[in-house]
């Protein structure tokens, strides 16, 4: 908290401790805190926005990069874009408000993104807009000469921006095609994958998925994954309600694969994470348990027994406490359901089958409960 936030605060019958302290491992335990502080963090980006271009090393291009992807101008751009921007990009701060930094009708020489601050730019037909952290204005990608509709000023004191040169800025943007590889089915685009590099020695470099059609990143589920990329199913797995409809759209694919025997254990480790991370997925929906029950037997079928234990243990794992209340008309009336399992048995108490439809199932009994 800021001083005038703190006003008086009674800080008696708090515990004394030493501040000052000669340890060099505390010392450096406080440089660690330091620079996880988010305001501290913005000086570290700062003092690499402030080296000249040529002078930026790939830890100050990483620190910028990880500070631009959360603004707005950098969010449709792809990583490699981004990491070619960052290394040319230039600092500017505009210390008072009022400022002009574009006429009217001047001709444009960079593109500008707003790190802090606020500007205003008024239009020649009297309409005016505020641009504020993450927005950019200037130049388009193009080597033409552009000029500027309007005025842009400062609204506040300490306007900071980044510049790119528009020989850089149009051909950064225009040379993204290098960078990427198009899948092509029937004449129609169905996925961009995008060439990426994860260190300097060159070793963990490959094509990561960046857009593709909804049953083509289903279909990548069992396509060997790129080094830089070993988190695909994961991401699918905690994305797709964003671009499918159901979860069936899935489920009915990995069970039509594994009938593929090649597939099969691709498909078998896709269903295991998708127990394991979103269990919820199929507690909460009937149909979602029945393509569990198929999937199980399909285990059984095929003598897969390892990966069903695991399968069983990940359920069992993740299962939640419910209480259930079945009402009997008279004391001879069936239970429509059956269980396995009791001391002689030497294992818990499990529902073995239920029958479908009847107020068993209607309650939300399952094959598989333990009671």
């Amino acid at each position: 908290a800021t001083e005038s936030e703190m006003g008086d605060v009674d800080l008696t019958g708090l515990p004394e401790a030493p501040v000052d302290s000669e340890d060099e491992e505390e010392e450096e335990d406080e440089d660690i805190d330091r620079t996880s502080d988010p305001l501290l963090g913005r000086d570290v980006v700062r003092e690499c926005l402030e080296k000249e271009p040529a002078d930026k090393t790939d830890d100050d291009i990483e620190q910028l990069l990880e500070f631009m992807h959360q603004l707005p101008a950098f969010a449709n751009m792809t990583m490699s874009v981004r990491r070619e921007l960052c290394s040319v990009m230039i600092f500017e701060v505009v210390e008072q408000a009022g400022a002009i930094i574009l006429e009217d009708g001047q001709e444009l020489d960079s593109w500008y993104v707003i790190l802090n601050g606020t500007v205003e730019i008024s239009y020649p037909d009297g309409k005016s807009e505020s641009l504020c952290m993450g927005n950019s204005f200037g130049i388009t990608p193009s080597l033409d000469k552009q000029y500027m509709n309007g005025v842009v000023r400062t609204k506040v004191d300490d306007c900071q921006f980044v510049c790119i040169a528009q020989q850089d800025y149009w051909r950064i943007l225009n040379h993204v095609e290098k960078n990427t590889h198009k899948v092509e089915e029937e004449g129609e685009i169905v996925m961009v994958k995008e060439h990426r590099e994860l260190d300097r020695s060159g070793t963990r470099k490959g094509h990561i998925v960046i857009k593709a059609t909804p049953e083509r990143l289903i279909m990548h589920l069992i396509e060997e994954h790129s080094i830089v990329d070993p988190t695909y199913i994961e991401d699918f797995l905690l994305t797709y309600r964003t671009f499918l409809t159901s979860p069936l759209e899935v489920g009915n694919k990995l069970l039509e694969w594994f009938a593929v025997d090649s597939l099969r254990d691709k498909v078998t480790r896709v269903v295991l994470l998708w127990v394991n991370n979103h269990f919820n997925d199929f507690e909460g929906d009937p149909a979602m348990t029945r393509f569990l029950e198929e999937f199980e037997k399909n285990l059984e079928d095929t003598k897969m027994k390892g990966h069903l234990r695991l399968l069983n243990i990940a359920c069992a794992a993740k299962a939640k406490w419910r209480q259930i209340t079945l009402q009997k008309p008279s004391r001879d009336s069936p239970l429509f359901f059956s269980l396995l399992g009791g001391s002689e048995k030497g294992f818990g108490i499990f529902v073995e089958t239920v029958e479908i439809g009847s107020k068993a199932a209607e309650a939300g009994l399952k094959r598989g409960d333990q009671v």
